[in-house]
């Protein structure tokens, strides 16, 4: 049976040094060495109840100062961040677009990457920017792509779709937090269904990775995103399948509907949208060079 690491945080040490320790710790969590120091500092900040000011001031003083239960807590983190789960899973909360947002176990954990597809609708619509929008978001889980959008259209409404009780109210806890209440709702529902036309902007990032290939992501990803916003059927294009069909029925005349999609998914999902009659704008890279998401338009 493999014996998970453990770990001996010393009161007298510095929070300066235990960061180090932390980070040390992490090395076998997915994390290079940079990035360990940046999550160790997170989790020791949120265990201790400090923010990154005080961390940087008061970095010379012993941990043991904050109090058992703070040591506690911090060791409870480092044991869960060893075993691979994600640092904003651990305190339950992840930045996305600049935007503070609730995560949980009923949602996937937003990705940077993911802001490539706001960046794509931003260009795309740049002269509708503060036109009085009709948004959809298919498959919104923590409401992330929602939220941005809402925040980058002002005078937008939105809606967001999940089939997941648990995910909507993630979304609608996160529009309530960021004062999108008024110009947002969340509907239950499995994708399209019971939805009617005239949507400005569609976006989507679903479930597109390979049902076979699962097994093979990294623990970090796998063992802690929900099944249902990773399985993309036998070969990852499920979702898209059963979403292009219904988009020339749901896009306004000067609607656009962009999707976010894997590594070599970009002619695959560019067919299924041409041939639900959509008229492909073009594909969007994301900062590491990879074509991540795709634009289309009524034809």
């Amino acid at each position: 049976m493999r014996q998970e690491p453990s770990l001996v945080l010393d009161p007298a040490a510095s929070l300066s040094a235990v960061q180090r320790q932390l980070a040390k710790f992490f090395a076998g969590a997915r994390s290079g060495q940079g990035e360990a120091m940046t999550e160790a500092r997170m989790l020791l900040c949120a265990a201790l109840g400090i923010d990154h000011t005080v961390f940087l001031r008061d970095g010379d003083k012993p941990i043991g100062a904050q109090g058992a239960e703070a040591i506690e807590r911090l060791a409870c983190f480092a044991a869960r961040r060893a075993k691979h789960e994600p640092v904003a899973r651990i305190l339950g909360r992840r930045e996305f677009w600049g935007l503070d947002l609730a995560i949980g176990p009923a949602v996937l954990d937003p990705r940077a990457d993911t802001e490539t597809l706001v960046e794509a609708v931003l260009a795309a619509m740049a002269q509708r920017r503060d036109a009085p929008l009709r948004l959809l978001d298919l498959g919104t889980g923590s409401g992330a792509l929602l939220c941005a959008l809402l925040v980058s259209f002002p005078q937008a409404f939105g809606i967001g779709v999940d089939v997941s009780k648990a995910a909507c109210r993630v979304a609608a806890k996160n529009l309530d937090a960021l004062g999108f209440s008024a110009r947002g709702m969340i509907v239950c529902g499995d994708w399209t269904k019971a939805l009617r036309g005239g949507f400005d902007i569609i976006v989507s990032n679903p479930p597109y990775i390979a049902h076979a290939e699962i097994a093979t992501l990294a623990p970090d990803v796998r063992d802690y995103d929900p099944m249902l916003a990773l399985d993309g059927g036998d070969d990852g294009f499920a979702a898209y399948r059963a979403l292009a069909p219904a988009l020339p029925h749901l896009l306004a005349p000067e609607g656009i509907a962009g999707f976010e999609f894997g590594i070599g998914q970009a002619s695959g999902v560019g067919d299924l949208l041409k041939a639900a009659g959509l008229s492909v704008m073009g594909a969007k890279r994301d900062l590491a060079g990879i074509e991540r998401v795709i634009v289309a338009k009524r034809g």
